[in-house]
């Protein structure tokens, strides 16, 4: 989708320079030729056929130049019927500072990842818990607002498999550039293998001790993790081990990452919704981490 788009910007760019060329060049030639006698009635004739082709037959090619290139890649990013092809449909909601993603028709929600299949079409449709922000992978396509109670949809698809970039486009607080979403576009065994190993994930082990009830009384409260909490106010936690970074792209999603987010995440990413833990001993908070690194499919 991106590159249709760039092919129209490509095109607009050589029709308005091929424009730019020829008007310099006949405002210089009129300026250096020299000047001729003409009759009223010549003058006139010669003002009507600029009027006509200048003012009317120009940018009426324009348009319908513009509307050869343009119409067939705006219908091609709509979310329109295709026959032969049933788009996968997902669903992203946009949070103050991060991404919710959910793929409806097998139950899987995830946060600050979205993992797509190579080469299918995806409608994704975008809306938002509290304020607006908008949905851009740049290599992928254009923009998209997400409006609070509207949901909209925007149609993508990778040409090949990789990892791509997403962002926010539309600021919307404190943390607008720490709002950062990984994208990944998978062959169609690597992505249904990343589905079903999520579709019935189901954990039994809590932390451990203290840190279980700690995780219990503070994290799980606004945190989801199968099988343990339900809550729905934070990023669902049930993959947290598998994702490459924390806090919506801010810090790697290591061994130490983990522990430095767990204790300094109101310094990394100032303002979020998650309270400090200032009142939690290290030895507890690095129990907490020891179980998160086991939350895997």
């Amino acid at each position: 989708m991106a590159r249709q788009i760039a092919h129209v910007w490509w095109g607009m760019f050589a029709f308005a320079t091929l424009v730019l060329v020829a008007v310099s060049a006949i405002w210089i030639y009129a300026l250096a030729r020299k000047p001729r006698e003409t009759s009223k009635e010549q003058a006139v004739r010669i003002n009507r056929r600029w009027v006509i082709g200048g003012g009317i037959v120009l940018p009426s090619l324009s348009i319908v130049v513009l509307l050869i290139f343009g119409i067939p890649t705006g219908r091609s990013m709509m979310p329109l019927p295709v026959e032969g092809q049933q788009p996968l449909k997902i669903e992203v909601t946009g949070h103050q500072w991060w991404w919710e993603v959910h793929y409806p028709d097998s139950g899987v929600t995830t946060a600050n990842q979205l993992i797509i299949p190579a080469g299918r079409l995806i409608d994704v449709n975008v809306t938002s818990a509290d304020v607006i922000h908008s949905f851009w992978i740049p290599r992928l396509g254009g923009k998209m607002d997400m409006i609070p109670g509207r949901t909209n949809v925007i149609r993508l698809q990778a040409g090949h498999t990789g990892v791509f970039h997403g962002q926010c486009s539309e600021f919307c607080g404190l943390q607008h550039a720490h709002m950062k979403l990984h994208v990944e576009a998978l062959d169609d065994a690597g992505f249904d293998n990343w589905i079903a190993a999520r579709e019935n994930l189901s954990f039994t082990q809590r932390a451990p001790g203290e840190a279980g009830q700690v995780f219990d009384e503070r994290c799980g409260q606004c945190h989801r993790v199968a099988g343990i909490s339900n809550g729905s106010r934070a990023p669902d936690l049930s993959d947290i081990a598998t994702r490459p970074s924390l806090g919506a792209g801010v810090i790697d999603n290591d061994h130490d990452g983990l522990r430095q987010w767990l204790r300094e995440h109101k310094t990394l990413k100032f303002g979020n919704g998650m309270p400090a833990h200032d009142d939690v001993p290290p030895q507890t908070l690095d129990q907490i981490a020891d179980w998160l690194e086991t939350l895997a499919p």
